[in-house]
């Protein structure tokens, strides 16, 4: 097992994609909208980040064809990011995991299970290294 921590890197820059300028901005827009939201907690910049991203592109978590949301975390310097079926998460909510507090990541094949702070494990694909 690995243990790692979550971190709160920074949202991405540049044009994701290949996306527009317009498009880049209509995101920033979203993510600060998420973070204002939640309100202004700092460490979820990523989370707010994807979120917006999919949102902008129409790839809302929600959408009656693909229904995942995502978790970013940070194991030995490196970003993961797991989709996981917010159906099926065992009532895991976004901001569960503090960013910055040690936690337990454990990855099997393309699988990747962090430790939530109740001891049991959210099973998550992982999207993106």
């Amino acid at each position: 097992m690995t243990t790692g921590v979550h971190s709160s890197p920074v949202a991405p820059t540049g044009r994701p994609d290949g996306s527009s300028e317009q498009t880049v901005q209509a995101i920033r827009r979203r993510a600060q909208e998420l973070y204002e939201r939640r309100g202004r907690v700092p460490g979820h910049e990523v989370e707010d980040w994807l979120q917006a991203e999919a949102e902008i592109k129409g790839e809302t978590a929600l959408s009656s064809d693909r229904k995942t949301a995502q978790v970013v975390v940070k194991v030995n310097g490196v970003c993961y990011t797991g989709e996981y079926d917010p159906d099926h998460c065992q009532g895991y909510r976004p901001g569960e995991l503090v960013a910055g507090a040690p936690l337990r990541v454990r990855f099997q094949g393309d699988k990747m299970y962090i430790q939530r702070p109740n001891g049991t494990e959210l099973e998550t694909r992982i999207v993106r290294r």
